[in-house]
């Protein structure tokens, strides 16, 4: 089964008196295991479709269907449910709160379920990806690719199906970068984990299963990278 199934998407806003087609009949899916690079140039609907894909937007028109249910016609509390249980986020700029530290800041998704296993999770995560000696440092005393291993490791909370990556290796030195998508390719393959990245970086490109590209709200070329 599909982890997250897209069919004849499209996303208008309207603005300035004009209708603006973000995204212009869109078919995607991704299977668990699967790691999927989005490209195209700005204005190419990338963001609109990562949106969609994390239940953060609906489309105006088209079907999405996460982990074989319709999702499209729910309302918001139904999919901010539906998008914890489900779904994890790593971001460009890490979006770390700076008085937390690792571990706290890896348990946030969880914060308001009663877990006593938290914690422990958390520490779990962070060490696999090799900051065990990090525990209970705060974001201002890591380095870049530290500071992402978090943002992983907080995605990962929840044991999701889905991990929705924006410009994971944009902030990065191409070395760090290297190693920061080593990790989401062992994510994807060890956990059977689906990971989209929308990226602007060719580099992501050696570490994915496929690439998809954007051009003017529709899927252009695509390509099986082989990995």
């Amino acid at each position: 089964m599909t982890v997250i199934d897209t069919q004849e998407l499209v996303k208008r806003y309207r603005t300035g008196g004009q209708t603006l087609d973000a995204l212009a009949g869109i078919d995607f899916a991704i299977e668990p295991g699967e790691f999927v690079s989005i490209m195209g140039p700005s204005g190419s609907g990338k963001t609109t479709l990562l949106n969609i894909l994390g239940l953060l937007a609906t489309p105006t028109e088209g079907k999405v269907v996460l982990d074989g249910t319709d999702v499209t016609g729910l309302n918001d509390r139904k999919r901010t449910t539906l998008r914890k249980q489900t779904i994890g986020f790593v971001f460009q700029h890490f979006y770390l709160l700076p008085t937390l530290t690792a571990v706290e800041n890896v348990k946030v998704p969880r914060l308001l379920n009663d877990d006593p296993g938290l914690t422990n999770r958390a520490r779990k995560l962070l060490e696999r990806l090799g900051l065990g000696d990090r525990l209970d440092h705060r974001p201002d005393e890591l380095s870049g690719g530290q500071k992402q291993r978090v943002a992983i490791a907080r995605s990962l909370i929840n044991s999701p199906k889905l991990v929705l990556a924006d410009e994971p290796s944009g902030a990065l030195d191409s070395d760090t970068g290297r190693q920061i998508l080593d990790e989401f390719k062992r994510i994807a393959d060890q956990d059977n984990v689906a990971i989209v990245a929308v990226t602007h970086d060719e580099l992501v490109n050696e570490y994915v299963d496929r690439t998809v590209h954007l051009v003017d709200g529709t899927i252009g070329q695509e390509g099986k990278n082989g990995r």
